[in-house]
């Protein structure tokens, strides 16, 4: 099966599946297949010429106006929308069901008390971070690190960094991505809580990796609660 996807964590969930998308994003972190633009600025010509049997996107990774263009031509679009565990294991299902996979187990959803409070920086000029409707702030919610914004009226609300000091965090988690925060940022960060660096992409990349991702996120909150 011709599979384009335009969401990296559904490139790495096929590949780890053993089923190879012909194209990607640069974002996908796989310069030996085809890449086919950004997930907001896809090609959308260079798509339609490989005639793929499907194309994966993701409500909150890509634009709706790409997918219909895409299904404006006639090409088969899955649109997914991962904003939970709950949500990514229907969503794995669903992409396991479309590419004639066999169906994935699903992933457990941790259970833990509240035991730290976190804020979680995304982006700087202006500060955002991640509200509570997010797959970021729900996986951390299982593994026991309660999202100080967790509140926010938007996903990814914009905030100062007075903001997040009066909600009194314990910690603030600084990924590896999507915003590339150097010690200087850190620094910047201290007045709110002491920074502590965490990959990325096992907080916001979801699907076949999300098992072993929550483990690794576990033994950081583990280990910073016995500090």
């Amino acid at each position: 099966m011709r599979v384009v996807s335009l969401v990296p964590s559904v490139t790495e969930t096929l590949s780890m599946w053993g089923l190879e998308p012909v194209a990607c994003t640069r974002f996908c972190e796989r310069p030996d297949l085809t890449l086919v633009g950004g997930t907001k600025n896809p090609e959308i010509d260079a798509i339609i010429m490989l005639e793929p049997d499907l194309v994966v996107m993701d409500a909150e990774e890509n634009r709706r106006a790409d997918a219909e263009a895409l299904t404006d031509v006639g090409l088969e679009v899955l649109a997914l929308d991962v904003v939970s565990i709950d949500s990514l294991n229907r969503d794995l299902a669903r992409l396991a069901a479309a590419v004639g996979f066999d169906a994935p187990a699903l992933i457990e959803r941790p259970t833990s008390d509240p035991l730290l409070r976190v804020a979680v920086p995304i982006w700087r000029r202006p500060w955002m971070t991640i509200g509570g409707d997010t797959y970021g702030s729900d996986l951390l919610a299982a593994i026991g690190a309660v999202n100080v914004c967790g509140d926010s009226a938007t996903s990814y609300p914009e905030v100062s960094l007075a903001d997040l000091a009066a909600r009194e965090p314990d910690v603030v988690l600084v990924p590896s991505e999507p915003y590339v925060f150097t010690d200087e940022h850190l620094a910047e960060l201290a007045v709110v809580a002491p920074p502590v660096r965490v990959d990325g992409q096992d907080l916001f990349w979801w699907g076949a990796r999300t098992p072993l991702a929550i483990e690794r996120l576990r033994a950081v909150i583990a280990d910073l609660v016995t500090r």
